[in-house]
Protein backbone atom coordinates (compact mmCIF):
# COMPACT_ATOMS: atom_id res chain seq x y z
CA UNK A 1 0.00 0.00 0.00
CA UNK A 2 1.19 3.74 -0.73
CA UNK A 3 0.31 5.78 1.98
CA UNK A 4 -0.93 9.38 -0.48
CA UNK A 5 0.50 12.93 0.61
CA UNK A 6 -3.07 13.61 0.65
CA UNK A 7 -3.33 11.13 3.99
CA UNK A 8 -0.46 11.57 5.68
CA UNK A 9 -1.34 15.55 5.83
CA UNK A 10 -5.01 14.86 6.67
CA UNK A 11 -3.90 12.60 9.68
CA UNK A 12 -1.01 14.95 11.09
CA UNK A 13 -3.90 17.85 10.79
CA UNK A 14 -5.94 15.66 12.72
CA UNK A 15 -3.27 15.09 15.20
CA UNK A 16 -2.62 18.53 15.50
CA UNK A 17 -6.43 19.35 16.30
CA UNK A 18 -6.81 16.83 18.42
CA UNK A 19 -3.37 17.95 20.62
CA UNK A 20 -4.58 21.48 21.13
CA UNK A 21 -5.86 20.83 25.21
CA UNK A 22 -7.89 23.96 24.85
CA UNK A 23 -10.29 22.23 22.42
CA UNK A 24 -10.17 26.16 20.45
CA UNK A 25 -10.67 26.00 16.79
CA UNK A 26 -6.95 26.46 14.99
CA UNK A 27 -7.19 28.47 11.68
CA UNK A 28 -6.17 26.83 8.05
CA UNK A 29 -3.06 28.57 8.04
CA UNK A 30 -1.86 27.88 11.30
CA UNK A 31 -2.44 24.07 11.17
CA UNK A 32 -0.22 24.58 7.77
CA UNK A 33 2.05 26.15 9.48
CA UNK A 34 2.43 23.93 12.73
CA UNK A 35 2.62 20.79 9.95
CA UNK A 36 4.41 22.38 7.23
CA UNK A 37 0.87 21.55 4.95
CA UNK A 38 0.67 23.26 1.69
CA UNK A 39 -2.31 25.92 1.81
CA UNK A 40 -4.06 25.32 -0.75
CA UNK A 41 -3.41 20.96 -0.71
CA UNK A 42 -4.36 21.18 3.35
CA UNK A 43 -7.97 23.58 2.17
CA UNK A 44 -9.09 20.46 -0.23
CA UNK A 45 -8.04 17.95 2.92
CA UNK A 46 -10.11 19.93 5.19
CA UNK A 47 -12.97 19.99 2.71
CA UNK A 48 -12.94 16.42 1.86
CA UNK A 49 -12.46 15.58 6.10
CA UNK A 50 -15.67 18.27 6.45
CA UNK A 51 -17.62 16.17 4.08
CA UNK A 52 -17.27 12.93 6.10
CA UNK A 53 -18.19 14.57 9.23
CA UNK A 54 -14.56 14.22 11.08
CA UNK A 55 -14.21 18.47 11.24
CA UNK A 56 -16.25 20.57 11.52
CA UNK A 57 -15.47 24.59 10.18
CA UNK A 58 -16.46 27.56 12.79
CA UNK A 59 -17.36 31.13 11.23
CA UNK A 60 -15.96 34.28 12.53
CA UNK A 61 -13.21 36.16 14.68
CA UNK A 62 -12.33 33.11 16.75
CA UNK A 63 -13.47 30.96 14.05
CA UNK A 64 -11.14 28.25 12.12
CA UNK A 65 -11.22 24.23 12.55
CA UNK A 66 -11.92 21.50 14.86
CA UNK A 67 -12.63 18.09 15.27
CA UNK A 68 -16.29 17.33 14.20
CA UNK A 69 -16.28 14.02 16.26
CA UNK A 70 -14.58 12.64 19.17
CA UNK A 71 -11.42 12.35 18.26
CA UNK A 72 -11.70 8.93 19.93
CA UNK A 73 -14.44 7.81 17.67
CA UNK A 74 -12.14 8.51 14.02
CA UNK A 75 -9.85 6.11 12.77
CA UNK A 76 -7.16 6.11 10.60
CA UNK A 77 -9.08 4.08 8.47
CA UNK A 78 -11.86 6.72 8.35
CA UNK A 79 -9.91 9.69 7.76
CA UNK A 80 -7.76 7.47 4.75
CA UNK A 81 -11.31 6.49 3.48
CA UNK A 82 -12.85 10.33 3.82
CA UNK A 83 -9.30 11.89 1.40
CA UNK A 84 -8.84 8.92 -0.64
CA UNK A 85 -11.45 6.15 -0.85
CA UNK A 86 -11.24 2.20 -0.24
CA UNK A 87 -7.88 1.07 1.95
CA UNK A 88 -7.31 -1.29 -1.37
CA UNK A 89 -8.51 -0.63 -4.54
CA UNK A 90 -7.54 -2.60 -7.85
CA UNK A 91 -7.86 -0.43 -11.18
CA UNK A 92 -10.06 1.73 -8.81
CA UNK A 93 -12.34 -1.54 -7.88
CA UNK A 94 -13.16 -2.65 -4.14
CA UNK A 95 -10.91 -6.17 -4.19
CA UNK A 96 -14.20 -8.46 -3.86
CA UNK A 97 -15.53 -6.76 -7.29
CA UNK A 98 -12.53 -7.48 -9.75
CA UNK A 99 -12.90 -10.16 -11.76
CA UNK A 100 -10.58 -12.46 -13.07
CA UNK A 101 -10.25 -15.83 -14.86
CA UNK A 102 -9.88 -19.16 -13.51
CA UNK A 103 -5.56 -19.03 -13.02
CA UNK A 104 -5.50 -15.67 -11.70
CA UNK A 105 -8.70 -16.18 -9.82
CA UNK A 106 -6.31 -16.54 -6.51
CA UNK A 107 -5.19 -13.27 -6.68
CA UNK A 108 -8.46 -11.74 -5.32
CA UNK A 109 -7.77 -13.52 -2.05
CA UNK A 110 -4.58 -11.95 -1.53
CA UNK A 111 -6.33 -8.37 -2.29
CA UNK A 112 -8.97 -9.18 0.36
CA UNK A 113 -5.87 -10.36 2.82
CA UNK A 114 -4.17 -7.49 2.14
CA UNK A 115 -7.62 -5.21 3.07
CA UNK A 116 -8.13 -7.08 5.66
CA UNK A 117 -4.59 -6.64 7.53
CA UNK A 118 -4.77 -2.92 6.46
CA UNK A 119 -7.98 -2.97 8.58
CA UNK A 120 -6.52 -4.89 11.95
CA UNK A 121 -4.58 -1.82 11.72
CA UNK A 122 -5.85 1.24 10.55
CA UNK A 123 -9.47 0.31 12.25
CA UNK A 124 -7.91 0.08 15.69
CA UNK A 125 -6.03 2.68 15.89
CA UNK A 126 -7.78 6.73 16.71
CA UNK A 127 -6.71 10.59 15.66
CA UNK A 128 -6.63 10.42 19.88
CA UNK A 129 -4.55 7.61 20.55
CA UNK A 130 -2.11 9.21 17.84
CA UNK A 131 -2.49 12.71 19.68
CA UNK A 132 -1.64 10.87 22.74
CA UNK A 133 1.55 9.06 21.15
CA UNK A 134 0.12 5.79 22.81
CA UNK A 135 -1.26 3.14 19.74
CA UNK A 136 -2.52 0.12 20.74
CA UNK A 137 -0.66 -3.27 21.42
CA UNK A 138 -1.72 -4.85 18.97
CA UNK A 139 -0.48 -2.57 16.57
CA UNK A 140 3.16 -1.77 18.63
CA UNK A 141 3.68 -5.51 18.87
CA UNK A 142 4.06 -5.63 15.09
CA UNK A 143 6.56 -2.70 14.99
CA UNK A 144 8.41 -4.79 17.88
CA UNK A 145 10.04 -7.13 15.25
CA UNK A 146 13.05 -5.50 13.43
CA UNK A 147 12.20 -7.22 10.47
CA UNK A 148 9.15 -4.76 10.22
CA UNK A 149 11.84 -1.51 10.05
CA UNK A 150 14.04 -2.88 7.34
CA UNK A 151 13.13 -2.22 3.91
CA UNK A 152 12.13 -5.44 1.40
Amino acid sequence: MRVSAKSDYALRALIEMASRSDGKAISAEELGKQQEIPHGFLQAILADLRRAGIVMSQRGQSGGWRMGRSADDVSVADVIRAVDGPLVSVYGLRPESVEYNETASVLQHVWIAARRSLRDVFEQVSIQQLADAKLPKAVTSRTADEDAWQPH
